[in-house]
């Protein structure tokens, strides 16, 4: 296909990686839990389709996410996969999971606000901040990468407004404590571009380095493509997207799905950006998903090319 046309926009940046969350925030919010088997089958078309980060499933006690519960199961099915395989650690205890099992890239997930802290992890922003250092220290001593996931960083549902500087906080706190990366969250989708830029231009006055920072959009407001390329002209060269548009966060209930990975891959081979990422196959691959499942693909993209709508 030769659409869309590769028209380069001026101060973007030439390349992007793809944090693809499907297969691990896109799973973990459906009512049914997927089958282990289809689990690792999603996995390895994803990297199939040119994926080269693909988040594959979450240390978390089974009791708070139970569609994640065969984690142990998952992750040996899919080790040859050729690409790189983060899993969600929440404590020393999931961290102890994953280096069992061989991971080496691990993310810890905190909030930049109470509320939110509260409802998610049942402590506060700090008390998290604490339960995190010893297992980031950890994972760098074994010489996992870590992740640093922030959710709430532009509204929350409890408090409204968040202000910049206590996003920031929170963010040198995770980076001074050893994250290799921060991806700032929009968890329930009402960023808006100037509030991407504001934050990001806070972040690079602060002394935190693009280079180490990625955005993860969830498209409740339909704001996450343009979010996107307000975090990409300040840039940022990684960005979180889930095949199909899968997912939502089950403890905050009015987020709704991520930026969905083939609406970014056809925004970004518009723009002339390198992904190396194959549409046609990663299309497919969100197809042969939403039979899974049960239901058609939210991603506008998929729709279109699918011959959907």
């Amino acid at each position: 296909m030769s659409l869309p046309m590769t028209i380069p926009a001026p101060g973007l940046p030439a390349r992007v990686r793809i944090h693809e969350v499907g297969a691990r925030d896109g799973l973990q919010n459906e009512k049914e839990t997927v089958p282990t088997e289809v689990k690792a089958e999603f996995v390895r078309r994803l990297a199939d389709a040119g994926l080269t980060t693909i988040e594959a499933t979450s240390f978390v006690h089974p009791k708070w996410v139970p569609q994640l519960a065969d984690a142990e199961q998952l992750f040996p099915m899919i080790s040859d996969v050729k690409a790189a395989l983060p899993v969600l650690v929440p404590n020393e205890r999931g961290l102890d999971r994953a280096l069992t099992l061989g991971a080496t890239r691990v993310a810890v997930f905190a909030s930049a606000t109470e509320s939110f802290a509260k409802a998610n992890l049942n402590r506060t922003v700090d008390e998290a901040l604490a339960m995190f250092e010893p297992v980031v220290a950890r994972a760098k001593a074994a010489d996992v990468h870590v992740r640093g996931y922030l959710s709430m960083c532009f509204g929350d549902p409890w408090e409204g407004a968040v202000p910049v500087p206590q996003v920031v906080r929170v963010c040198r706190a995770l980076l001074d404590m050893g994250c290799d990366e921060l991806s700032l969250g929009d968890t329930i989708g009402v960023a808006t571009p100037g509030h991407v830029r504001a934050l990001l231009t806070e972040l690079t006055q602060e002394n935190v380095p693009v280079e180490k920072l990625a955005v993860h959009f969830h498209d409740t407001y339909g704001q996450a493509l343009a979010n996107t390329y307000a975090a990409l002209q300040h840039g940022v060269t990684t960005v979180d997207a889930s095949a199909g548009g899968l997912g939502g966060c089950p403890f905050a209930k009015s987020a709704t799905g991520n930026l969905a990975t083939e609406d970014l891959v056809w925004m970004l081979h518009g723009l002339g950006i390198h992904t190396g990422v194959d549409l046609g196959r990663l299309v497919a691959t969100s197809v042969w998903m939403a039979d899974q499942l049960g239901r058609p693909s939210p991603s506008r993209t998929v729709r279109a090319l699918s011959h959907q709508e």
